[in-house]
This record gives structure tokens, sequence and C-alpha cells, in this order.
């Protein structure tokens, strides 16, 4: 793991911050931001509490909030209120050979309050199971056919891999022009790790369910084909979608749609391409994070929506647009659980040890993985 992991000694100073209550927790982070200055960028992922994004310098998505903070001169440290994934993608694009040079060989520190904050859809595609399907691939296909393709939300590991093969890194902004050029380059690709969002971008780009297969990485321990698919299915297949998903968005079903348009008339559904393509083709609006929340600043007052995506972005949208009437898509309560580990203990805790010059949780990728994947998300920027 590209990480350090807490000392045993500072891990239990941990409970000393759960006693203490949220003003003063917050009165202690504010003391830190100030006495660190423009050397500290603190990083708000939207899906993250309302008390801590508040202390964020930038909020936004996991890409952009990255990208923001590299290009920050005068920063020595990035606290990222985020997931693990994030926070690599912070350390890779701040920490870019060329930039460390420049610093005369200082690295950024990246910093993850809570190292438990993973993402259950990252998980889901380990390196060593899509190093495994693309050997069992080139048994049927020939691999120089297939361009790798790996959602932001995904590990470096991933990344590097699609630097490697000639692959790339999208967001759910840039699904579709990174698939186009993906395309224009070969005959096939292989989407990972969320067949979601992969399966709504090519859809609606005209191609096909039949041209897509989902490729299933546990299939051949259970006894089965590799991936589940048949040579006859890969063949036909220009997508290969793996099998993977958000927890969060899997939630929200078709009959979520159909019930909220007969309680409330004349509501608009937004929902995050993270979702089914069965909720996207009954929504009336799908997109990124981003996009959500462009389309209600945008909106006119009295606007209803019903919105699909992690429940804390709704409830903060909901806050800021009291002339309009929002409110989130599923019965159901379903928030990101991961994200939802960062709180304002381990914040004020993270910060003042690194403050103090005894960083916990530290995010190093490695020098490799992190050139492969510097590769693959250099290639995205020539198509965003």
């Amino acid at each position: 793991m590209p990480t350090t992991t807490p000392e045993p000694a500072l891990a239990a100073a941990l409970g000393d911050y759960r006693s203490l209550d949220d003003a003063r927790l917050s009165e202690r982070i504010e003391a830190v931001r100030e006495r660190m200055g423009r050397r500290l960028v603190i990083l708000g992922h939207h899906y993250q509490q309302d008390g801590v994004i508040a202390h964020a310098d930038l909020r936004g998505d996991s890409y952009q909030l990255s990208r923001s903070a590299a290009e920050r001169e005068d920063c020595e440290a990035i606290v990222f209120c985020g997931v693990h994934f994030m926070a690599e993608t912070a350390d890779i694009l701040a920490n870019r050979p060329e930039q460390v040079a420049a610093r005369g060989g200082r690295r950024v520190k990246v910093v993850l309050p809570d190292m438990a904050a993973g993402c259950s859809m990252a998980d889901m595609a380990a390196i060593r199971q899509v190093e495994e399907a693309w050997a069992d691939m080139g048994e049927v296909i020939d691999t120089d056919e297939i361009t790798p393709v790996t959602y932001i939300n995904s590990a470096a590991s991933l990344k590097a891999f699609c630097g490697r093969h000639g692959g790339i890194v999208c967001t759910s902004s840039n699904a579709r022009a990174v698939l186009e050029w993906a395309f224009a380059r070969r005959r096939r690709v292989l989407f990972f790790p969320d067949q979601h969002l992969g399966r709504n971008t090519a859809r609606a780009m005209g191609i096909p369910l039949e041209a897509m297969c989902v490729w299933n990485p546990h299939a051949a321990a259970a006894g089965g084909e590799p991936g589940g698919v048949s040579a006859k299915q890969l063949e036909a297949s220009r997508v290969i979608l793996w099998q993977g998903h958000c927890s969060v968005h899997a939630m929200f079903r078709p009959e979520h749609v159909d019930a909220v348009r007969e309680a409330v008339p004349g509501v608009r559904v937004l929902v995050h391409p993270e979702c089914s393509l069965e909720v996207v083709e009954k929504s009336d609006l799908a997109g990124s994070t981003s996009f959500i929340i462009r389309q209600v600043e945008a909106a006119k007052p009295g606007t209803k929506w019903a919105i699909g995506t992690e429940l804390h972005l709704v409830k903060r949208l909901e806050a800021e647009h009291p002339e309009q009437e929002i409110r989130f898509l599923s019965p159901v309560i379903c928030m990101c659980a991961t994200m939802y580990r960062i709180d304002l203990a381990h914040l004020c805790w993270s910060l003042e040890h690194l403050e103090a010059g005894r960083p916990v949780n530290l995010i190093e990728v490695d020098p490799e993985t992190a050139r492969f994947a510097t590769t693959a998300l250099a290639r995205m920027l020539t198509v965003s």
C-alpha cells in the first residue's frame, strides 16, 4: 500500500479529540488554518458532512480538487477530506517529478484524515483482478484492440495500468469525450470499475446493449468461464464493462422515479450517471455532481427537483436553494458511509499533528505507479 499508517501513540490520542465538542474542534481547526496560511490547503469533496466542508479551502469533485490544489505554488500540505483514491490522485498531481524538482526536492505532503475512508466501488476492481482479466481476454481477442478506461474513482494502480496499456482516465463529466477518444484509436474499450457510468455513456453514444458485456472477476473462481462471458459475447462486444458499482447510486430504483412523479406533479428528476440505465432513462436529466449543482443553481424559483445522488449533497442543495423544492429521490436514506467517516475530530487530529511536524495518515504513491498514472491522467487532459 502506498501509504503510511498512524503511529500507535498518536492514533490512541484520537480519543482525546473525540471528547471535544464540535465548537471547540472547529476553533482548533481554524487556528491551524490561520497559523499555516497558504502553506495548507484543505480539500472538501461535495459528499462530506457540512461541519467538515465548512473548513475546506476548496469544495468540488475529486479530480477538480486535486488539480486545483496541485496548481497552488505555495502549497506545502494538502489535507483531503474525501476518500483514499482522491488523496492518491492529489499526491500524484501535486508531486510530479518536475514540480518536486522546481521545489528543490520538496514534496507536498498529502494527508487523509481517516485511513478507513475508502470507496466500495474502487475496491471492486483490484489490480490483480484487472491484470488477470486482461490476460484472460487475450486468450479470446487481441488486447491490442482494447483501450482500458478507468473511472477517476479507482486506485492509483489501476490508473497506472491504463497508462501502461495505452489507456486513459475519465470523470463522470468527460466520460463521453474519453470514450470517443478511445474508439478513435481502437475497436474496443474495457471500462472499470463502474459498469453503470460505462453503460450509460456508451448507450448515449448509440452503442447498442448487445455490443456490451459485463466482466465478472469472480466468475472463474466460482467454476464458470473467465469473466462469466462466453467467447462469442466477448468477440461481439465493443464495450467490456467491469462488474462494479457505487453502493449509494445503486440504491435508486426505477420505481422511485415513478413514485415521485405520481406524488409531485411537475417534478424534474435529476440523477447521477452512476445510477442504473433504467433509472437514467426514466429521469429528465443525468450528469456529474458538478452538472447536478449547476442545474439547480440555474433553475427558476419554484422548480421542483427529485435528485438521485448522495444525501449530504442533496440536503446541502436544499438548504442553499429554499426558493426551489428539492427532495431526495429515494425513500431509503443512502449516504456515502466511507466519506461520512471523516469528522471534525479526525480533521482536527490530523491538522494539529501535521502542523507539529508529526503528520499522520500520509498518502504517498510509489514513483513507478505515479509515473504511469500520470500518463493516463495526462491523456484525459487532452480530451477534457
